[in-house]
């Protein structure tokens, strides 16, 4: 069995344990709230303070394209998506609760496991810079959706300001690059909390499972399926191909393009009253396609 194999069949298992521990009743989707605020606040932080801690930053230079790839492909799939969308006749919300869903990969909770499994830390590493331009993401299309639907701009500033992952990037950089030590003890509890982060997130996506959503949401589910899972990778091959990337890099932006819908999605659906059934329909159900379409394109690659 070769990495990709075994990171992928790894990955099934986790989330097919989640979702049978939920099927006995030993958890249920009541767990999966406290389960991601552990990985969001603790855990998730500690594991890209780790990375970035350790990392080499002499390759910052050559790291700082791959968030542009993410963006000119999130935003070339919003784009054709909302004309599409526009020519169907949907109101407003179905509209932007399909649009949050195609835009923000999971770049992080699928994408951290994936790369880390198959390509270790330099691609791990690599996929943090990837979703820096997730983060970027989520913050403009908050903004949007406070034009949009109403909201203040100091609830979406204080939402992102005090966004966890986005002071571990900050944090993580900082430390590194001003030599700032924080000891023995500090750094194996940190490594030991991020280690933690994977097998939680994938449970939790085992148990928020719902295969009833495919009726309840088919012609969305499909809509969003292919362009999020085939035109979201396709646009970031066309411009990583462009743009000269190479070996890991060109892998790593592609791999992270090619991740199903995130989770911020649902948060975005929530806080701004949208359809946040429909968005949430449309996140699990091509979280499951994408461990087929994943490995597909990476043995592509």
């Amino acid at each position: 069995m070769n990495d990709i194999e075994i990171t992928i069949l790894s990955i099934i298992i986790m989330i097919g344990l989640g979702y049978f521990l939920k099927r006995i009743d030993f958890l249920s989707e009541k767990d999966i709230d406290p389960f991601n605020k552990i990985v969001m606040y603790i855990l998730l932080p500690c594991m890209i303070f780790h990375a970035l801690y350790s990392a080499d930053l002499s390759l910052i230079s050559k790291l700082g394209i791959l968030p542009f790839i993410i963006l000119i492909s999130s935003f070339a799939t919003g784009l054709v998506s909302y004309f599409i969308l526009r020519q169907l006749k949907l109101d407003d919300i179905t509209l932007w609760s399909v649009l949050v869903t195609v835009m923000i990969a999971n770049t992080a909770f699928m994408g951290y496991p994936v790369t880390l499994g198959i390509f270790g830390q330099e691609g791990f590493l690599r996929a943090i810079f990837c979703d820096i331009a997730t983060l970027c993401i989520f913050l403009i299309l908050s903004f949007v959706l406070i034009m949009k639907f109403g909201g203040t701009v100091k609830t979406a500033v204080k939402k992102i300001t005090f966004f966890p992952p986005l002071w571990a990037v900050i944090l993580g950089l900082g430390f590194n690059f001003f030599s700032i030590p924080i000891g023995p003890v500090i750094d194996n509890t940190v490594n030991y909390l991020g280690q933690g982060a994977i097998p939680l997130i994938m449970i939790a996506l085992g148990l928020s499972i719902d295969f009833s959503a495919i009726k309840r949401s088919k012609s969305m589910i499909v809509f969003t399926s292919i362009m999020k899972l085939a035109f979201f990778p396709l646009v970031a091959f066309v411009a990583a191909s462009q743009l000269g990337l190479i070996d890991l890099q060109f892998k790593i932006s592609i791999v992270e393009a090619a991740m199903p819908s995130g989770m911020m999605s649902l948060l975005l659906a929530i806080t701004y009253k949208l359809d946040y059934e429909l968005t949430s329909d449309c996140i699990l159900i091509n979280t499951v396609i994408s461990l087929i379409t994943l490995p597909a394109i990476i043995m592509l690659l």
